[in-house]
């Protein structure tokens, strides 16, 4: 299975880049996967560049088909003014609509202080259910304090393995902890009266199983009180 690693970090050596290598790792221990590593400060300006011509330059369409192509997505990002970079919303904006739809994508995010922890939620989440991915339940944030964490280190460790038996799952056809479909189970006579349908036209009167609901027209129901 191949697995694409997007990481916006802007300097070298990167903690961001450090995170996602680690995710890489971590996910690598659960599953066979082949790994690359899309490194958008490389890509800045083909990236600016094909948002005002339209067209990509050749190492961005291929960072951009490695995406489409891949099985799983890491994408982690450092926190710019409480959310992800410019750079990483822009490779994501250019991205074709329909390149994620149903892909699993692991996010992560790394910033000097704990309090921007939610950005994976407030900002990373939504903007991949809106590209119609399968994002996982466990996002990783690391702040400074967090590295040679044993903390860090288990949410990264159960990061890869979520991000594993997705792809495993969605390689299979399968839907991971999906539940065999069972009989829908029928109402006792109490509780389909607790919860039996009322409106203008009519209301229900009779909840008998043997001959489902009866309902009697609100005007019929209007004149039977009448004098």
């Amino acid at each position: 299975m191949k697995l694409v690693v997007v990481s916006a970090g802007l300097s070298s050596p990167s903690s961001t880049r450090l995170l996602a290598d680690r995710l890489a790792a971590a996910t690598a221990r659960h599953a066979d996967v082949e790994v690359q590593v899309v490194e958008l400060r490389d890509l800045a300006t083909d990236i600016a560049h094909h948002m005002v011509t339209g067209f990509p330059a050749r190492r961005l369409a291929a960072a951009l088909d490695a995406v489409a192509a891949a099985d799983g997505l890491i994408a982690v990002t450092p926190v710019f003014s409480a959310s992800y970079s410019g750079l990483f919303k822009s490779f994501f904006d250019v991205i074709d609509k329909d390149s994620l739809t149903g892909k699993p994508v692991l996010v992560g995010a790394t910033g000097g202080t704990p309090r921007h922890s939610l950005v994976t939620e407030h900002a990373l989440r939504p903007l991949f259910s809106y590209l119609r991915a399968v994002v996982l339940p466990t996002a990783v944030y690391a702040a400074s304090e967090d590295w040679g964490d044993e903390g860090l280190e288990g949410r990264i460790e159960r990061a890869g393995t979520e991000l594993a038996r997705f792809m495993g799952a969605s390689a299979a056809g399968t839907v991971p902890g999906a539940r065999a479909e069972r009989a829908p189970a029928v109402p006792d006579t109490d509780t389909a009266a607790a919860i039996a349908p009322r409106s203008l036209k009519g209301a229900v009167t009779s909840v008998d199983s043997a001959d489902a609901f009866t309902v009697v027209p609100f005007e019929q129901q209007l004149a039977a009180l009448r004098p």
